[in-house]
């Protein structure tokens, strides 16, 4: 019998290898990721001699993730790799070498257990056509739904005009775009607290955001579907100012793109991890339950412990917008059928 709770998916989730290959050893080059196990179900990512972050098995284990899924009520989880493994700053070949890997692996999972999880590739986005040939195969070749792309690539915002034929590819292919932010601005005016991920993130999000709008890359492709993580960061918070902005000063602002900031908010999805109910209250004023969805960040430590706690907390919410939070949005965001997520419901439930 299909359960009573509304269909749940997770669109912020990350997931890599349990043998993530150095590839700094196969191309002789130093900066790149490696994992290296301690124990059973722990293991660290390790960037030369500095451990960037200590994991645990529910980031590269599909069961055990399942598991915890289950516990949560969350149906599908949307995988994506871990943002440090971009890799664009590294020579694009071996940048590719390990977006390869790296995909290849997601789409072993997913299609192992294709009732819990779809995915979103990893592309070398500093060498744009080694990108779109990659992103073409995530889609067609490894049955991907999308790409999960930073920030900003090495000096590149999103509005630079090199990544241009990258979107227009996305757009060709029906690819949903997850904006995530990474490599946070600032990063040696913030050397304590936690402040890159506490203050820089919020800010990167807004900044992606700001050059997909004033950059015409959403005029000019309309049909591109653009999620971004962490509730869109600092944008809807602070798009009064950035909408004053183009209005006043247009000989700065609207030098690329002349249409206001506003006539794209319908144009972009946000993920819901904001922490607190009333910046979610306001999110939904802001965009609409119909442009948000679900994100947890999980397994790590400053996402939502719980995913999905902080919408089904919002007493005042009718149960169709929750529903809409926790399910519908991802699937109009992924181009996921109806019919093949409720029978993705039916078959574990």
């Amino acid at each position: 019998m299909a359960s009573s709770q509304p269909f749940t998916a997770d669109i912020h989730t990350h997931i890599l290898p349990a043998d993530l290959p150095d590839i700094g050893v196969r191309h002789g080059l130093e900066g790149f990721i490696r994992l290296e196990h301690s124990g059973p179900g722990c293991a660290r990512m390790m960037q030369g001699s500095r451990v960037f972050r200590e994991l645990k098995a529910n980031s590269w284990d599909p069961e055990v993730r399942i598991a915890e899924c289950d516990r949560a009520g969350v149906d599908l989880q949307v995988l994506s790799t871990i943002p440090v493994l971009f890799s664009y700053g590294a020579p694009a070949l071996a940048a590719l070498d390990l977006a390869r890997h790296l995909n290849d692996h997601l789409a072993s999972v997913v299609a192992r257990y294709p009732d819990r999880f779809v995915g979103l590739g990893t592309v070398p986005l500093q060498e744009p056509d080694l990108a779109i040939a990659e992103m073409e195969r995530c889609i067609r070749d490894l049955g991907l739904v999308g790409i999960e792309i930073g920030s900003h690539v090495n000096g590149w915002n999103l509005s630079a005009p090199e990544l241009f034929p990258f979107f227009a590819a996305a757009e060709r292919l029906s690819a949903a775009l997850f904006v995530h932010p990474w490599d946070m601005m600032g990063r040696e005016r913030m050397p304590d607290y936690w402040l890159p991920w506490l203050v820089g993130m919020p800010a990167e999000a807004s900044l992606a955001i700001c050059s997909l709008i004033f950059g015409g890359v959403l005029e000019r492709l309309p049909r591109l579907r653009v999620a971004v993580a962490h509730g869109g960061g600092a944008f809807p918070f602070t798009f009064g100012r950035i909408e004053r902005g183009w209005a006043v000063r247009p000989d700065l602002v609207a030098v690329d793109n002349p249409r206001s900031p506003r006539d794209y908010l319908d144009r972009l999805y946000f993920d819901t991890l904001v922490h607190d109910s009333r910046a979610l209250e306001y999110l939904i004023a802001f965009a609409g339950v119909e442009h948000l969805a679900l994100g947890s960040d999980y397994p790590f430590p400053l996402g939502e412990s719980e995913p999905g706690a902080l919408i089904r907390s919002l007493e005042s919410l009718p149960d169709a917008d929750k529903a809409r939070l926790l399910g519908g949005t991802a699937r109009e965001w992924l181009n996921i059928d109806s019919d093949a997520t409720d029978h993705r419901r039916s078959l574990t439930s």
